[in-house]
């Protein structure tokens, strides 16, 4: 065999045995360099490159099977050979050239150097492997402007580590890193020099970590003098301080643990917000614990301490589980005090709030759905709460809650099956309706003269009924007895059944025809009777337990069509035509009068006697005693206009809605008695959009045909026989919602955890009722989420965006010729960027009628990049307030903070 030959086959071996090492290389370097970056330049050793590379390739592939066999008379060794570390191919390749100096037992890449085993990835400038010395070296190169570029780059799955340079010795285990730079979750993570000591410990010097977006020049990081790091275990860090525009701070901690997980959430303490209150005292505030329990669910324990005695609890916990649901169960309890115990104004009282979300996935179980939304609690819980500012909810003054839960059952007919259980609270009155629970069922409609895939037209062929069932258990309650035994006393409940048969058909072609007729059967577990007792004096009611029922019926039907006609102006003209459409609708209705079911009582001890039914305390009433034969009337009217288009290529003309609703509605009365008023008022109601949709009318009045005497009773004589007009207008109501903004603001994006919090406790979906304020959640922005990619370059801009709303309520009665403006009132609100980083939104309105200005909010935020600072003012009302907040914008740094804020004194 040639010594060429010899020489070739000895070359093949290194280059397999240098894959091998190349690979624990890499790969400890990562384990070494995982979660920690830095940036201060550090070079690799020059080495001489004077011998040339006799193989220069532009991409190298060499594998275990490329080793060349042959023919040996030698005998196979007796020992046994280990297993080959390199259970994969290493794939290297380099832009400029891959060099082999056998003499210095070196391999070179240069320029866009990359080698790739399995899922790491390894790229830089130059990548030199010193087999004599069993290290590895990666770095960067300089361009042709002498800057430096090509920074190594180490990936293996999701990980990423940056630095500018790598040394590693794979035989001791040691490595030395300089100024790696890496992403972990929010943090953004640089350490100057990193040196790996053993498998289990890393010393990292001169480490900062920052969530600002420029890891190089960052408006704040915490520089951490030394850090030692036991991967997947703990951190210990010395000195710690924090940085503000490259100057240090006094912020700062002597040292530091954290404890190391490989799941997202981690359990920890939520540091508590310090501050004072005139009326509380000093208080800590939104301190407690946040438990990760697992990647389904978590829950946050907060509360609240203040020096005059108050103190508040709460819970809060999200879960979720993909393709199945999602939601989240909020609960707040405070026990507030006020003034001083033995002083006048002191008060105590104690409030909650209740809240949860769920939702399924449509998906997930396409027959039956369960969902909620709940949001109950005290009468006064938003007005005076200390930790939270909700004034879309003190002023709207409803709260409302659902949990429902439905299913199909696919049968032939297709059944229904629905339980909720509903809740309706006014926080200005007290007073709560709740139904616990309803049970509704229904069968799919049954045509009983037709065949099942036969048109259903005329008459006959389209009769149909269906069957449906109500059952509810309802409370009506005020909030001091709420969850009390009298209130489930006080309880009603009942099932209704009804059975609709209708049919509709088409006479003389263009004629709609309806009919229906109602079955009601109505079932009682209660009823009640009455009696005068003589002793007393006074009428008595008793309650009758057992069932009882009673039975009902009613007819209707209806007429109508649909009439179409246009007005054509001129086709040289700007309105070239107008269209109006009409649908006038005549109905009748039929109810006989069920006084089978009424008794006498005596009223008095005259002997004066009155009408009453055993069910009129049920839930569903009492069956109507009046007969009822009235017919309806009715004209819906459509406006548009055929404009010409400014746009001269364009051939069809534009539509334009001038009205898209204008109707007109009254009765009249078959069974009237004789010196009663048959006709029923004229309600006149429409809308349209003007301004291309960006303002919305909507208007309305009530027209009564008959007059009033002097007192203000009603006559029956027409107001046009008694010397008036033909109709006297007793109300009459307007409302204008205008909408616009400059052509380059964009719509934010809705954020659930802040921005409709108002929405959720009742308010407003738009901000003319302010901003809500829960101190436990001041990471948010007052104006919403910003896209990334709407973002301002530089701090000036030539074009300010800005958006307001519009919002304007006229009332008119004249139910006794008082020709009153009952209410008329203008709110508005408006949000301004002054610069790509100032923000300013303003909420408030005006009373034309009491003449005075409603609830006023001013805001202000300040955008500090990484950071954000916002300023909330109510500046005069019964809610003066202020409320200022600048802290850290990432919710991983959430604790970093200062929050203050002044409140009026609360009245409990």
């Amino acid at each position: 065999m040639s010594l060429q030959k010899l020489s070739h086959i000895f070359t093949k071996i290194v280059f397999i045995a240098l894959r091998t090492n190349l690979f624990h290389i890499v790969f400890l370097a990562f384990l070494l360099t995982f979660g920690y970056n830095t940036s201060y330049s550090q070079e690799l050793p020059k080495k001489s490159t004077s011998i040339p590379a006799k193989n220069q390739k532009d991409s190298l592939n060499i594998g275990v099977k490329n080793i060349i066999k042959t023919n040996d008379t030698i005998k196979k060794d007796s020992i046994t050979k280990k297993k080959p570390l390199l259970e994969a191919q290493i794939k290297y390749k380099a832009e400029k050239y891959a060099k082999i100096n056998q003499r210095k037992k070196q391999i070179t890449l240069y320029d866009k150097a990359e080698v790739h085993h399995k899922d790491i990835e390894l790229k830089a400038g130059t990548i030199v492997i010193d087999y004599d010395k069993d290290e590895v070296y990666a770095g960067r190169i300089k361009d042709s402007a002498n800057t430096y570029s090509q920074y190594p780059y180490f990936k293996q799955e999701n990980n990423v580590v940056e630095p500018d340079s790598i040394r590693f010795n794979f035989k001791t285990k040691k490595a030395l890193i300089w100024n790696s730079r890496t992403d972990q979750d929010e943090f953004r993570v640089k350490g100057e020099i990193t040196k790996r000591e053993n498998d289990s410990v890393y010393f990292i010097k001169n480490a900062r970590f920052t969530t600002s977006k420029n890891l190089e020049d960052p408006e704040y990081y915490f520089l951490a003098r030394k850090i030692k790091l036991v991967p997947g275990k703990k951190v210990v860090t010395g000195f710690t301080n924090m940085v503000i525009a490259g100057v240090p701070t006094p912020i700062a901690i002597p040292f530091a643990y954290f404890p190391l997980s490989k799941e997202r959430n981690v359990s920890g303490i939520i540091i508590p917000t310090f501050g004072d209150s005139n009326a509380q005292g000093y208080f800590l505030q939104n301190g407690g614990y946040y438990f990760a329990l697992s990647k389904h669910y978590d829950l946050a324990l907060l509360g609240d301490y203040y020096t005059n005695g108050s103190y508040a609890f709460r819970a809060e916990t999200s879960y979720a589980k993909i393709y199945k649901y999602r939601g989240n169960f909020n609960f707040r309890y405070e026990n507030q005090i006020t003034g001083e115990r033995g002083f006048p104004g002191y008060g105590k009282n104690k409030i909650y709030n209740l809240q949860w979300s769920h939702s399924p996935d449509a998906k997930a179980t396409p027959n039956s759905r369960f969902s909620a939304s709940v949001n109950l609690g005290s009468q006064k819980y938003f007005k005076s709460s200390f930790n939270q500012i909700n004034n879309s909810a003190s002023l709207n003054n409803t709260l409302s809650s659902s949990i429902s839960y439905s299913k199909t059952f696919n049968t032939v007919p297709q059944a229904n099956i629905a339980i909720t259980a509903n809740h309706s609270q006014n926080t200005n009155t007290g007073q709560i309706n709740m139904t616990l629970p309803t049970l509704t069922a229904s069968l799919d409609r049954i045509y009983p003269f037709a065949k099942k895939d036969e048109s259903k037209k005329g008459f006959i062929k389209n009769i149909n009924f269906t069957y449906n069932l109500s059952a509810r258990n309802e409370i009506q309650t005020v909030d001091s007895l709420f969850f009390k035994p009298q209130m489930f006393r006080d309880a009603k409940n009942g099932m209704q059944q009804t059975i609709p048969l209708s049919t509709n058909f088409k006479v003389l072609k263009y004629l709609n025809v309806s009919t229906s007729a109602n079955y009601i059967e109505t079932w009682y577990l209660k009823t009640i009777r009455k009696n005068y007792n003589a002793t007393t004096n006074v009428v008595d009611e008793t309650t009758n337990g057992g069932f009882d029922a009673f039975r009902t019926y009613n007819f209707s039907a209806g007429l109508g069509t649909t009439v179409y006609g246009t007005f054509n102006v001129s086709k040289n003209k700007k309105i070239q035509a107008i269209r109006h459409v009409m649908t006038p609708n005549i109905g009748y209705s039929y109810k006989p009068s069920f006084e089978k079911y009424y008794d006498t009582y005596a009223t008095d001890g005259s002997g004066k006697m009155a009408d009453y039914s055993r069910f009129e305390k049920g839930i569903f009433g009492a069956p109507d005693k009046s007969f009822s034969n009235n017919l309806s009337f009715s004209l819906n009217n459509t406006f548009e206009a055929k404009v010409k288009d400014r746009d001269s290529t364009k051939v069809e003309p534009k539509k334009i809605m001038i009205l898209n609703n204008l109707q007109f509605s009254t009765g009249y009365n078959l069974s009237a008695e004789k010196g009663k008023q048959a006709w029923q008022p004229v309600r006149v109601s429409g809308g349209t959009n003007l301004f291309k949709d960006k303002m919305n009318v909507n208007f309305g009045a009530t027209l009564n045909p008959y007059a009033i005497d002097a007192n203000g009773n009603g006559l029956n004589i027409f107001n046009i026989d008694n010397g008036g007009s033909l109709f006297r207008m007793t109300s009459a109501n307007m409302t204008l919602n205008y909408s616009l903004k400059s052509k380059d603001k964009k719509e934010k994006k809705k954020d659930d955890s802040y921005g409709n919090k108002g929405l959720q406790n009742g308010g407003r979906e738009d901000d003319l009722f302010g901003k809500t304020t829960d101190f436990s959640n001041r990471q948010q922005s007052q104006f919403g989420k910003d896209d990334e990619d709407d973002k301002f370059a530089g701090f000036f801009n030539a074009q300010i965006p800005w958006d307001l709303k519009l919002a304007y309520s006229l009332t008119y009665t004249n139910d006794n010729r008082e020709k009153k403006i009952s209410n008329s009132s203008l709110m508005f609100s408006g949000n301004i960027d002054i610069t790509p980083k100032w923000k300013a939104g303003v909420s408030s309105g005006y009373d034309f009628v009491k003449k005075g200005v409603t609830y006023t909010q001013l805001r202000f935020e300040r955008d500090l990049l990484s950071w954000r600072m916002d300023f909330n003012w109510m500046p005069f009302g019964d809610r003066t307030s202020w409320y200022f907040f600048i802290g850290i914008s990432s919710s991983v740094l959430s604790d970093i903070k200062w929050d203050k804020h002044n409140t009026a004194d609360k009245k409990l």
